[in-house]
């Protein structure tokens, strides 16, 4: 049998090549303001407009815009390549009936996480203060929090869908689709600079609002935001 000390030894390895100063010295921290703006289109609400007696094909949904705390990580390759990861504060989102005679009905409100993974190639020379980049990659996201609209209840009970003792629910299915983006940093000093990037992300999912948990009203929605940081990049040199 292996002892304890034989077993940490791989582990302890790692870890201290990771934290080296030769690893360190390629790490990149960035941090500021990360807005999501979704551009948003989504499947006709078919069930709503047929009980509520609206012309088909007239009503669907939109997703507003959120403003959250970005972080991301760079760590470099080569004097070109890097990988990022984007990381950010839970999103908030209000969801809403587009179009029709129920326009901005309140539908409901969401939570999600969407990290996201891009190989970066950086333009110019390693040592210069400017240094613009573009990317590409894979980004995951994560719904969670889903709550249904008081108002959209309260309609659903008023057009005799729903009664008002029945438990309402809402639910999004998570994501995962190519992310691409583009950016610059520019350097302060050795340490400090300036991280500026805008990217686009393929989000869709897939809505059910229910009913004692049986579905009354699939939505799919394409939310393909287009994403936007501005912040302080700090490197470990």
């Amino acid at each position: 049998m292996r002892n304890k000390t034989t077993a940490l030894l791989p582990l302890s390895a790692l870890t201290a090549a990771l934290f080296s100063p030769l690893a360190l010295a390629n790490f990149s921290v960035n941090v500021g303001a990360i807005n999501v703006s979704p551009n948003d289109d989504s499947s006709y609400l078919n069930v709503v407009e047929t009980v509520a007696g609206l012309p088909a094909n007239s009503a669907k949904v939109g997703v507003n815009s959120n403003t959250q705390l970005g972080l991301t990580f760079d760590y470099a390759l080569d004097d070109h390549w890097s990988v990022q990861l984007i990381a950010a504060t839970p999103f908030s989102h209000n969801i809403r009936v587009k179009g029709s005679a129920v326009d901005g009905l309140p539908v409901g409100k969401t939570k999600h996480l969407p990290p996201t993974l891009l190989a970066q190639y950086n333009f110019g020379s390693a040592n210069a203060d400017f240094r613009p980049f573009v990317g590409a990659g894979v980004n995951y996201t994560v719904f969670f929090s889903e709550k249904v609209a008081p108002e959209l209840v309260n309609t659903l009970v008023a057009l005799e869908a729903a009664q008002a003792s029945d438990d309402v629910s809402l639910s999004l299915k998570n994501s995962v689709g190519i992310a691409l983006q583009a950016g610059f940093n520019y350097k302060l000093s050795d340490n400090w600079g300036l991280h500026a990037m805008i990217a686009w992300a393929d989000i869709d999912t897939d809505a059910k609002v229910k009913v004692n948990g049986t579905t009354v009203q699939p939505v799919d929605v394409s939310i393909d935001p287009t994403i936007v940081m501005v912040g302080l990049r700090y490197s470990f040199r």
